[in-house]
């Protein structure tokens, strides 16, 4: 699975390429508010209009469910392109995706242009992976470059179906970072190998515990599923979120870890307070206790100051660190404490230090640590998958080598 064709394997002078990149923008009043992703989306296009080819660009943005929805148009993106990349990006305006401007649009182009084609689910069949929307895709190519890891997990036609109608169907250098650092941490780590979970549910994590338990020599677990583990031990967590049906699976997890030899790491101390913050990054009271000796009238929303020491003493020994999943209410800032220690000892280590996406890649951000990590990934949910174990439609639909 690992073992993919990227853009530097092909020669694509002259030729019409398709590209899936992953615009899915946040827009606020048709403004983007964040463009780290088309910030990360250039080295590809800028190698592949270099090289000569006619680069065809396609993405999705939200949920539009199949129909055309004015507020999730690609046209803001294709605007903002142009100036980041420093020469015109056409914006084929067709409902359909690929319709007449789109089909015009690639009949004219010379080497080295570039046109973005219109969300890709305003069509239906989009996340059906139906077969007409499919060849109408490949039809506008001779080669195709999946770029878009955040959408990998799941078999769309942008990203799986496109493929069987095109011979040459490659990975970009996004893609094929995320592969390295994900795939090769999980599979081929260097040890000693520590991986962080954090997160509110148990459920969310179930295979990823159960895999990384098996690849991984410490795994250290905080968040709102520590207390189901900590439960599961027998202690007392008051109000705090836990998720009774999981108990006995996190039983099995301890035992498992013991039987492998491997360091299972929990809260030691928990951070309490009465209730949830209401706004999320409201003023709240909290104290530190024994994570033994949560009041029952009280909620655990953070690890405490012991734990994060625990935490970051395991972590200065490592070699490859895998963090998936905030330590508590980040959002917070009394909350996010926890959080903090964990982004600081990450980024105080020679380790190679890889954030799975989603949340710990937001709040290694928000909180600026974001340029200490040697990798933060771009999916929260292929990155999950990845460390699962799981094989990815969007990397297995592209040659291998």
């Amino acid at each position: 699975m690992l073992n993919k064709k990227s853009v530097d394997d092909i020669n694509v002078k002259g030729k019409r390429v398709l590209v899936r990149c992953d615009f899915n923008v946040p827009l606020k009043d048709g403004k983007i508010t964040d463009e780290n992703r088309l910030v990360a989306a250039l080295p590809t296009i800028k190698k592949l209009v270099t090289d000569g080819g006619r680069v065809i660009l396609c993405s999705h943005l939200g949920k539009p469910k199949g129909e055309p929805k004015p507020e999730l148009s690609l046209a803001p993106v294709a605007a903002r392109l142009t100036e980041l990349l420093g020469q015109e990006v056409k914006f084929a305006a067709d409902p359909e995706v690929v319709g007449p401007n789109a089909k015009a649009a690639v009949q004219e182009m010379k080497d080295g242009e570039v046109i973005l084609l219109e969300n890709t689910r305003y069509r239906a069949e989009e996340t059906k992976n139906g077969e007409a929307f499919s060849k109408d895709l490949a039809s506008l190519c001779e080669a195709y470059v999946n770029d878009a890891f955040g959408t990998a997990h799941r078999a769309h036609c942008s990203n799986v179906g496109v493929t069987q109608y095109v011979d040459t169907a490659v990975v970009g250098y996004l893609m094929q970072k995320e592969i390295d650092f994900l795939g090769n941490a999980v599979n081929n780590p260097v040890r000693p190998f520590v991986a962080i979970l954090g997160g509110a549910k148990v459920a969310d994590k179930l295979n990823v515990i159960s895999n990384l338990l098996e690849k991984c020599d410490t795994l250290i677990i905080g968040g709102g599923m520590a207390f189901t583990f900590l439960k599961a031990q027998g202690k007392e967590i008051g109000k705090s979120l836990v998720d009774d049906t999981k108990l006995d699976y996190c039983k099995e997890m301890m035992e498992k870890a013991e039987k492998l030899g491997k360091k299972l790491l929990l809260p030691i101390d928990t951070t309490i307070a009465a209730s949830f913050p209401s706004p999320i990054d409201g003023p709240i009271e909290v104290s530190v206790v024994s994570s033994d000796a949560i009041p029952a009238d009280m909620e655990g929303l953070d690890i405490g100051t012991e734990t994060a020491k625990l935490y970051a003493e395991a972590v200065k020994s490592a070699k490859t660190v895998v963090w998936n999943g905030p330590m508590g209410v980040f959002e917070n800032p009394t909350l996010a404490k926890g959080t903090i220690a964990v982004a600081e000892s990450l980024a105080e280590t020679e380790a190679t230090t890889i954030i799975g996406g989603g949340d710990s890649a937001a709040a290694v951000n928000q909180l600026g640590f974001g340029d200490k990590m040697t990798h933060i990934s771009t999916g929260g949910g292929a990155s999950l998958e990845f460390l699962e174990g799981k094989e990815l439609p969007g990397v297995a639909a592209a040659n291998d080598k």
